[in-house]
This record gives C-alpha cells, sequence and structure tokens, in this order.
C-alpha cells in the first residue's frame, strides 16, 4: 500500500509535516529510501535516522531538544515504537484475502464470519464459530466448542478446544479415568495466538481469553483457564487449569503457573518464573521472578547470598 505523508500523520495523531512524498514501507535505518518510514527512540538512533534517505522519521517527543538538526521529515511522537506499529500495520492492510482454502475441513453447523480466512489443512469440527475478519492460518486445528471473536489471528499449528488435562483417580486400583471435558473455549477480539500452541476447553464451564491478549508460539493453556484482556505471554511458557491471569499481566518465556493460581491485574512474571498451584501475585506493576517466583528484590538479594556463601 502507498500513503501520502500527510496521511502518515493522520494514522498517527499529528500534524503533517513541512514536506511531501509518498510512503510505501516501513524500514531499518539501514538501506532507508525516500519511500521508508524509520524510528528513533534514543539520541543515537535519531542521529543516524537523520542521516538517512528515509522519506518520513517517528521520534520520540522526549528527544525534540536533544540538540540534533531540525528536519521537517521528523514526526514527534509519545512513543515511536508504537506509532512505528501502527503506519506498518496501515500499509500492510488486511494482510491476506477472505475465503476457505480447498483443503480445508469444515464440519458441520460452522459458522464462518464475514472477510474471514480459512488457510490450507485447517480443521474446523462441529458448530465452531469464527468471527469477522480472522485469519486461521495453514493447519489449525479448531475443536467443537470453540468461539473465536473477529480479528483472531491463529498462526500455523495451533489447536484450539482440545480435551483438558484432568482426571479422576480410584482410591482402590489407582485406575485414571477422564473427567468430563465439555465445556468451551472463548476466545474474544483481536487476540493472537501464535505458532503450535494448545488451548483447552473448559471441563464443565468455559477457558476465555480476553479482548486484545497477545500469545506467542508453543504456549500451554490448560482447561477453565480465564486469561484477562491486553494480556501478553511469551513462548513455551505453561499455565495449569483453572488459573487466572488478569488484565494487562505480562508472562516472560519458560514461565510455568500451577493450577488455581492467581497472576493479578498488570504483573509482570520474568522469564523462566514458576507459580505455585493455588499461589496470588499481586501488584500492577510487581516484577516477580525465579522459582518459585517472588518479588524482583528479593530474587535478586537472594542470588546475592548464595554468591557469597
Amino acid at each position: 500500500m502507498m500513503a501520502k505523508i500527510g496521511k502518515v500523520a493522520d494514522w498517527i495523531g499529528v500534524s503533517a509535516p513541512l514536506v511531501d512524498g509518498e510512503i510505501t514501507e516501513v524500514a531499518g535505518i539501514e538501506g532507508a529510501g525516500p519511500g521508508s518510514v524509520v524510528f528513533a527512540m534514543d539520541k543515537e538512533t535519531l542521529r543516524r535516522a537523520l542521516g538517512s534517505e528515509a522519506g518520513a522519521i517517528l521520534a520520540n517527543r522526549s528527544l525534540e531538544d536533544s540538540g540534533l538538526p531540525l528536519d521537517p521529515r521528523v514526526f514527534w511522537v509519545e512513543d515511536a515504537r508504537y506509532a512505528f506499529s501502527v503506519v506498518g500495520k496501515r500499509l500492510k492492510g488486511r494482510g491476506f484475502e477472505a475465503g476457505v482454502h480447498a483443503s480445508a475441513v469444515v464440519g458441520k453447523g460452522v459458522a464462518i464470519g464475514a472477510g474471514a480466512r480459512i488457510g490450507p489443512g485447517v480443521v474446523l469440527e462441529d458448530g465452531v464459530v469464527i468471527g469477522n475478519d480472522c485469519n486461521v492460518m495453514a493447519r489449525v486445528v479448531v475443536h467443537t466448542g470453540t468461539v473465536l471473536g473477529d480479528r483472531v489471528v491463529v498462526q500455523a499449528g495451533a489447536v484450539l478446544g482440545a480435551t483438558g488435562f484432568g482426571y479422576a483417580r480410584n482410591p482402590g486400583t489407582g485406575e485414571y479415568l477422564l473427567f468430563p471435558q465439555q465445556g468451551q473455549l472463548i476466545v474474544e477480539d483481536d487476540v493472537e495466538i501464535g505458532a503450535n500452541t494448545t488451548i483447552d476447553r473448559g471441563a464443565l464451564g468455559e477457558t476465555r481469553i480476553g479482548r486484545g491478549t497477545k500469545i506467542d508460539n508453543l504456549v500451554h493453556i490448560g482447561h477453565n483457564c480465564l486469561i484477562g484482556k491486553n494480556v501478553v505471554i511469551a513462548a513455551q511458557t505453561g499455565i495449569s487449569g483453572s488459573s487466572v491471569v488478569e488484565d494487562g499481566a505480562i508472562l516472560g518465556g519458560q514461565v510455568g503457573i500451577g493450577e488455581h493460581a492467581t497472576v493479578g491485574k498488570g504483573v509482570i512474571l520474568g522469564g523462566g518464573a514458576g507459580v505455585l498451584s493455588g499461589k496470588k501475585m499481586r501488584g500492577e506493576g510487581e516484577i516477580f521472578w525465579g522459582r518459585p517466583a517472588r518479588p524482583l528484590k528479593e530474587y535478586l538479594r537472594d542470588l546475592a547470598r548464595l554468591k557469597h556463601r
């Protein structure tokens, strides 16, 4: 897609600069040309951007008094990285064509919304609901009882709504019997789910992924989990059944969460952190690290003690 520089200014909510031209791409500074948008979040990067041939430069407003030469190509914004992402999304557009690939398997009673794309080898079991403008990529399996909202992105190989890992044990024989797994998986609008991620359906109730949440590759979310809005979950994280992750939480890579645990609103779990079953981690903006996870200051203090033993 191509856009006038003035239109780019509209997209990010700033005044149009004193230059004209057309923008065709977002790019890194090296190799940027007159049709490129680049971004800078520190003084040195801005210096390099000013020396490039980029047609537009998105720069943090905090750099406006950095003493560097004035340049009409610069858009002063609060967060250049976010503004860059906005421009990138606008230039890309939908990025896919709607339709159901000939190799997809679509069960009885499946509802597919307007503008949705169902990729090659996708399996949609009976009764699945796919919202408007969803992009379900190659070889995704969506089991019965799953509902996707609008604009959901599901990358290749993900499995949604599979049977949860819940068993009842015979105390006499030690035999395990599958507890009924007949609930739903509800994925709200604007969720993105990474490649080969698996999310189980509820046992008797539902598993729910809140609006705007972003889930990386190779994540597992167990049955009856409730994941809030705008949560970020990095790769290889595992969340056991019936756990809650509240709005705005951030989970680093390889985080492990036991069953019936709670990660509070805005909590940050560092990579590799382990949350014990039933534990409640609270404090918006609080950072927890380690196994078992504990406040960052406490974790660093423990590391220092170990070092001096």
